[in-house]
């Protein structure tokens, strides 16, 4: 049976002003301690999106400073194929593809490395994030998946999953589905245009399309969330505000609470360097602090909650 922790659990990814993933300006020590601190009260479950330096330096002060925090680590893979039904552009010459394959598999055997030094903390991995949805601008075709999926699997010791959208899910990824561990999903009803309090009933159908397709294999969410800023880019501003991500994170987390779902809050931290130079675009203001770490509603009202009771959840969840 497979197990896997249960408990508070969030996407962290720790980029202030003037850094980011793709200038390589990472967050300092002294920056990561700060936020570890901070989550440590009510998130004992974290996501990393990568195995950049900033991954590393997060497992290497949670062994350090002995924090109580378990990990998901992620592979970020860029694209592997053009993909010309991306809204912004995703179009890549064949050097830059083939660049970007030689990339994926040194970043997989990162992703390797990081999860044999650290099993105490690592306790799953992820191979690529958001790679295979048609809007993604970092394509990575099924069968290529499949093959950095296998050379995990023969690697490392953790359960291995893909974190995407639901709706592949729902048809193109059945033969990757075939070889997780486990499923992985990634539900936004926001950017769909929902309301609020039509937003979790939206999360639960989006999740239950997702599980009744893969009976006795376990199903869980990623990412989850509601931005409290939008320039109109793909969501009405009207339907931002703490608040809003206030109310439906309470909603969010008492129905994963009580169906023993595990759920990652999408996300921690606001970070500036996402999406357009728009101080407004939606993007930047997924978090539940702001960039300078000040608290928004959502942080006591989800505080609040009781919490799932630690444990592991089986192989029939979804």
């Amino acid at each position: 049976m497979l197990r896997l922790p249960t408990g508070r659990a969030i996407c962290y990814s720790g980029y202030r002003h003037g850094q980011s993933p793709d200038s390589k300006v990472y967050p300092t020590v002294e920056q990561i301690r700060e936020d570890l601190v901070i989550l440590q009260p009510h998130w004992p479950l974290l996501r990393l999106y990568d195995c950049s330096l900033h991954a590393e330096r997060v497992l290497e002060i949670i062994r350090h400073d002995r924090l109580p925090f378990r990990v998901m680590l992620g592979a970020y893979l860029g694209a592997e194929m053009n993909n010309f039904g991306c809204p912004w552009g995703a179009t890549y010459s064949e050097e830059q593809l083939e660049a970007g394959i030689a990339e994926n598999d040194a970043e997989v055997g990162r992703l390797i490395a990081l999860a044999q030094a650290y099993p105490d903390i690592v306790f799953s991995v992820a191979v690529g994030n958001e790679a295979t949805v048609d809007w993604t601008d970092h394509f990575v075709p099924v069968p290529r998946m499949i093959e950095h999926v296998r050379r995990v699997k023969q690697a490392v010791a953790q359960p291995v999953t893909f974190c995407e959208n639901y709706v592949p899910w729902q048809h193109k990824l059945r033969d990757l589905a075939a070889e997780l561990d486990f499923i992985s999903l990634h539900t936004y009803p926001v950017w769909e245009y929902k309301h609020v309090h039509e937003a979790l009933d939206y999360t639960r159908d989006n999740y239950d399309s997702v599980a009744r397709l893969y009976p006795g294999k376990p199903v869980i969410v990623t990412e989850a969330g509601w931005t409290t800023h939008s320039n109109g880019r793909g969501i009405e501003p009207h339907n931002t505000s703490q608040e809003l991500q206030a109310i439906y994170l309470q909603d969010l987390l008492r129905w994963t609470d009580e169906a023993g779902i595990l759920c990652f809050v999408f996300e921690a931290f606001d970070e500036p360097w996402k999406g357009s130079p728009d101080p407004l675009e939606p993007e930047k203001h997924w978090g539940l602090y702001t960039v300078d770490r000040t608290p928004k509603q959502a942080v006591p009202a989800v505080a609040g909650l009781a919490g799932a009771v630690p444990g592991a959840l089986g192989s029939g969840i979804g």
